[in-house]
């Protein structure tokens, strides 16, 4: 047996002890042959190096390659997905940068990047997705960016018309919009926001809708989005107390994307909130506040491809999704070193983290 840096463990190999989690946890037992998923998570828990009993991975790797690349490496030179997004990224930074009115705005350039980010959405997945690289000064450009993907699928999955899903894609991405004229202090603002600055961030649905009413490759349900995706179908939303009858189908769509990645993206003043954890807040906003129809399709649709999901819960524990109940979706069933925790019975414990 030898005491191997991770960076060195080969494709194969089979581990000679447990390995721990910072806490104490098992991660992996004694025997666990390693696969990329499990290099995967032992780098996402900074596991240093492991103890390898019989390196049996050499048919799995080519001869000749004394350096074998880190996992790491291989992630951060193989992501389409991460690519493509990051040139959406830095391209809608410069578009609202340089929105001056009057003047064109580049639909044509945002259009095209953001059809090659949809093409990678096949290798996207809502709950575990996090940005390659993510400055939380950028924190709602990335929201945006999230959220055309998250509508896009949304859209699909709530059955709107084919010919509405690209244009549900440019809500998401341009529901925010307004932001760029609101006071960037008052955006990052750490602290609770006065009355007065509270009434500041409430304009910038109006002033959205306004910023798109000229651009003529949108259509009303994308500039409405704009207008309406912080209201609520029981009229307790802003800016004008819409009912659900008046709230455009692409709005309650972008509203669910918006709340989610809000809540999962770190901000300079809040860190990112557990999926799961936000998972159970829109389904209790659902009732009263966000399309419910539209709500469980999502909460469906994001959790059921889950089971071998590694996750923490919330007394450090982690375990792995064996099950995921159709009655209670967001509270699966974990298998924790052979003992099954079954969350929609245990309510004293949920799911913190998804490590992967």
């Amino acid at each position: 047996m030898m005491n191997v840096p991770l960076s060195q463990v080969k494709l194969g190999d089979k581990l000679g002890e447990d390995v721990l989690t910072p806490h104490g946890g098992v991660l992996f037992h004694k025997g666990k042959i390693v696969t990329s998923r499990e290099l995967d998570i032992m780098q996402a828990f900074l596991v240093m190096a492991v103890i390898v009993d019989s390196p049996i991975g050499a048919a799995v790797k080519p001869k000749g390659d004394s350096q074998p690349e880190s996992n790491h490496s291989k992630q951060a030179a193989a992501s389409p997905l991460q690519d493509e997004y990051e040139n959406m990224v830095v391209l809608l930074k410069r578009a609202f940068n340089q929105f001056t009115p009057g003047f064109p705005f580049p639909i044509l350039d945002i259009r095209t990047q953001l059809e090659k980010l949809l093409q990678q959405l096949p290798s996207y997945n809502v709950l575990t997705f996090a940005p390659r690289s993510f400055n939380e000064d950028d924190y709602w450009l990335h929201n945006s960016v999230a959220c055309a993907m998250t509508s896009f699928l949304i859209a699909q999955w709530v059955k709107l018309p084919q010919k509405d899903w690209m244009q549900v894609a440019l809500a998401g991405l341009l529901h925010d919009i307004g932001n760029i004229r609101i006071d960037r202090s008052i955006l990052m603002k750490p602290t609770k926001l006065t009355a007065e600055e509270q009434e500041e961030i409430q304009r910038h649905p109006l002033i959205g809708n306004q910023l798109l009413k000229n651009v003529a490759a949108l259509n009303d349900g994308v500039k409405l989005s704009a207008l309406q995706h912080h209201e609520r179908v029981d009229g307790s939303g802003y800016p004008l107390g819409l009912d659900s009858s008046l709230i455009h189908p692409y709005a309650k769509v972008v509203a669910i994307a918006d709340i989610f990645h809000a809540m999962t993206l770190n901000k300079s003043y809040r860190k990112a909130v557990s999926p799961y954890v936000v998972l159970e807040q829109i389904q209790s906003d659902s009732f009263g506040k966000l399309e419910p129809s539209y709500v469980r399709i999502f909460i469906e649709k994001v959790t059921q491809f889950h089971n071998g999901t590694l996750v923490r819960l919330s007394d450090d524990r982690v375990g792995e999704i064996v099950f995921s109940d159709a009655m209670h979706p967001t509270r699966p069933w974990v298998n924790i070193n052979g003992k099954i925790i079954n969350l929609s019975i245990e309510r004293q414990l949920h799911i913190t983290d998804v490590v992967r």
